[in-house]
């Protein structure tokens, strides 16, 4: 798997908050078993999933990368079939399900009911990326790419 080299500006800080986008490209239609949800067949494309961490962004972040890890969030699953992901947080700070409102109204596909949702009332937090739906989401959060590589 590969990740986004693009160096983000954005402070790091033991136990930071925050919000991101997680971009999973997969080059070939896969069947992934998501825990309780049941099956994901996903297409081959590009799927944006809007996600947070209250208690230490930049560790979330580095485990979504990680390929050793026990299987705990549904996009665990999606990130170990994954075969390149890039990560962006917004400069700005925004809540999760409003981020979540912000892909589809960008023009991203809401796809599988219930992912990454299960603590709010949204439909699913996993969408699929079409046409300019990505430049017009980044955009519309002022994302900043995040590189999982950079050294502390």
């Amino acid at each position: 798997m590969t990740a986004t080299k693009r160096k983000c500006d954005a402070k790091r800080t033991p136990g930071r908050k925050g919000t991101y986008l997680l971009f999973l490209t997969f080059t070939e239609q896969r069947n992934i078993q998501v825990g309780s949800l049941g099956t994901l067949n996903t297409e081959a494309g590009e799927y944006c999933y809007v996600g947070s961490a209250m208690n230490g962004l930049d560790n979330r972040l580095k485990r979504h990368f990680s390929d050793k890890k026990k299987i705990h969030w549904h996009i665990d699953r999606l990130t170990l079939s994954a075969d390149s992901m890039e990560a962006y947080v917004p400069s700005i700070p925004t809540e999760e399900c409003r981020l979540a409102a912000a892909a589809e109204e960008c023009g991203c596909l809401p796809v599988f009911s219930g992912f990454g949702s299960s603590d709010c009332r949204c439909r699913t937090h996993l969408f699929r990326v079409s046409g300019a739906s990505k430049p017009k989401l980044l955009s519309a959060s002022a994302a900043e790419p995040y590189d999982v590589t950079q050294q502390e």
